[in-house]
């Protein structure tokens, strides 16, 4: 009987898995230059968690989680998103606590059951950040140009940010009056989710996908902030300008989860067909108390690794892969073997990059080894070299040997490595 891997999963293989590495240390080292300090929250947590603070009526709680009943009888859930755990973190561990605004950020695998597309998958990958203690929109436009600049030194081109403020709750809640009495009309035309969704949570049908053509001349929140929110959204704009981070208001944004407050964001990129919507964002001020914190505001981001790299090869952008060795060892004889098994300790204890045969094959095979780890040396090792103390070290790129002795060596190719 031979396994095949569950439908919307993938086996990131050696040559992929580089790619993986290059986009995650580009997200790494933006975060320290951002001052986000990296959070890992377990990937199964309490079904109620989810329920509570994603939502009840969104897509991802009534028809993508992956829930289970544990040997305590208690509900589980596997992570559909990570914002949710972070806050449940953010409260249990008293972070809120810290005199500073509290910045984090987290990369990891996310669950959810839908139907597998291009670049969407069951698991699927996520970076994300969060930042709490804070209602000032600087914060929120530092979280969107966190996400941007991600995406540019990436190497992706042409990404926009499409934004919109949805208020508060309470702006909401008279709002929804206002939406139903325009949907009601067209109520028996619209797909059954959307039928649903105008009894539970009306706001949400504007992010309908199937019946997103019958909306024109829908009421816009957008029109119906307060001041407050106005002023926000308006001082959230400006310093996108200030960074001239390139965006557009989207009246009709609401993004697919029921916490985000006042700024909601997503970025944009063509070339992966019609759903173009490769990550997303926004502030949260009411979650941490929605599960059992001392409330704090809190804004975030959540970008899909995934559907990164479908953009990247798209548009034909050349990501880095496997890194090259530095030195293939081809040790001549029993003898040498014996002085390369410990050569090759050395030289990886001192951070060198090293290779070698394990196959007994022949020197011309194990040349076209070396190739293929992009070798950028080549230190051959017989009876005459260890009887001398040497070693004839050949650079690959330019054909040109030399011999070095043996306790050299590593100092001859660690400049090769910086």
């Amino acid at each position: 009987m031979s396994f095949q891997k569950p439908k919307g999963t993938q086996d990131l293989l050696p040559g992929v898995v580089e790619k993986w590495q290059f986009i995650e240390a580009k997200a790494r080292d933006l975060c320290r230059r951002y001052h986000y300090k990296e959070i890992r929250t377990p990937i199964f947590e309490h079904t109620e968690l989810f329920q509570r603070g994603v939502g009840e009526t969104t897509d991802i709680v009534e028809k993508e989680m992956y829930t289970f009943q544990d040997k305590g009888n208690r509900s589980m859930t596997l992570r559909p998103e990570g914002t949710a755990g972070v806050v449940r973190a953010y409260v249990e561990n008293k972070l809120y606590a810290e005199p500073d605004v509290t910045k984090l950020y987290y990369i990891g695998p996310m669950f959810r059951y839908e139907q597998p597309q291009a670049g969407r998958y069951r698991q699927l990958h996520q970076f994300g950040v969060e930042a709490f203690g804070s209602t000032d929109p600087s914060l929120d436009a530092e979280v969107i140009a966190l996400g941007y600049s991600f995406y540019h030194e990436v190497g992706i081109r042409e990404v926009t940010v499409e934004i919109n403020s949805v208020g508060t709750p309470e702006i909401r809640a008279r709002f929804r009056e206002t939406l139903l009495q325009f949907l009601q009309p067209m109520r028996e035309e619209l797909c059954k989710d959307c039928q649903n969704r105008m009894e539970k949570n009306p706001l949400r049908v504007l992010d309908c996908k199937v019946d997103q053509h019958r909306f024109e001349g829908a009421p816009e929140l957008i029109s119906h902030l307060d001041e407050e929110c106005s002023a926000h959204f308006e001082a959230v704009r400006n310093r996108l300008s200030a960074m001239n981070i390139p965006y557009r208001i989207n009246p009709r944004l609401v993004r697919g989860l029921d916490y985000y407050t006042h700024t909601a964001f997503e970025y944009k990129a063509g070339g992966i067909g019609a759903i173009d919507t490769i990550g997303g964002g926004g502030r949260f001020n009411g979650l941490v108390g929605d599960v059992g914190g001392q409330d704090q505001p809190g804004v975030g981001l959540g970008l899909g690794l995934e559907r990164t790299l479908l953009v990247l090869e798209a548009q034909q952008v050349n990501v880095p892969g496997g890194e090259p060795i530095d030195v293939y060892l081809l040790p001549m004889g029993e003898r040498a073997e014996s002085e390369a098994v410990r050569l090759l300790f050395e030289l990886r204890s001192q951070g060198i990059a090293a290779e070698k045969d394990y196959m007994q094959r022949k020197m011309k095979a194990q040349m076209k080894a070396a190739d293929r780890c992009q070798a950028r040396y080549v230190a051959i090792l017989g009876e005459d070299e260890l009887d001398q103390e040497v070693i004839a070290l050949k650079e690959m790129a330019t054909g040109e040997q030399q011999s070095v002795p043996l306790n050299e060596l590593a100092d001859r190719l660690k400049p090769a490595q910086a």
